[in-house]
């Protein structure tokens, strides 16, 4: 606390020290030392309910929304395509051989194929795109102002480079390499449907996606 910052809290009152006696002096002072502190006691809890905040937002182990926050920002947009009457989608994401990658590297190299995973969907997004991990291997992304067709593009171009991702492996040349691989369900909103329906539609899509890149023998080998 300086002298200066009671000073210009006191100036601010519209208090005259000089015109005060020494006991309302002190006082006044004292009284300016507890404005301050406290108002610097706020501004440092207000930092700590955004960290908090933050931390409540953000998936525990990927840079990207975790299911709860993800579920609200689906219902933030669904109510802004209601009230503007614009296109709405959501891509949901599957990774086809997440579970081989941890059953013969262990889950650490598991962890760091989720966040691949991650950084090419926020790479590839715009910013305005919301960005989830809904659960263990799967992802969400919801897609304002575009619109289906253009969603389904989207969906491919990041299956096709999740495809790409290869686990190597490693220091035991008796362990193959991995390519992990995605299916990718797309959803439109309709007008009076809820988020959970939304999510529930492109979940069914892409298990549908999954059965046809089976059937055709276009899941990573």
């Amino acid at each position: 606390m300086t002298q200066e910052e009671r000073r210009a809290l006191l100036d601010i009152l519209g208090v005259d020290l000089a015109t005060s006696r020494p006991r309302e002096r002190a006082a006044l002072e004292a009284l300016a030392e507890e404005v301050i502190a406290l108002r610097a006691e706020s501004a440092g809890l207000r930092a700590a309910l955004a960290d908090a905040e933050l931390l409540a937002d953000n998936d525990a182990l990927c840079p990207v929304f975790n299911r709860r926050a993800f579920e609200r920002e689906v219902r933030r947009e669904i109510a802004l395509a209601g009230r503007f009457q614009t296109p709405l989608s959501l891509i949901f994401i599957d990774l086809d051989h997440f579970k081989k990658v941890n059953d013969a590297f262990g889950h650490s190299a598991g962890d760091d194929v989720l966040i691949r995973v991650s950084d090419i969907l926020l790479q590839n997004t715009r910013e305005t795109d919301i960005v989830g991990r809904l659960g263990g291997d799967e992802f969400g992304i919801v897609l304002a102002h575009a619109t289906h067709g253009d969603s389904v593009a989207k969906a491919a171009e990041l299956a096709s480079r999740i495809d790409q991702l290869v686990v190597l492996n490693g220091d035991d040349d008796a362990l193959s390499p991995i390519r992990v691989g995605a299916s990718c369900g797309v959803a439109e909103w309709q007008d009076g449907q809820g988020a959970d329906g939304l999510i529930a539609r492109a979940d069914q899509n892409m298990f549908a996606q999954k059965a046809r890149r089976k059937a055709a023998g276009s899941l990573p080998a």
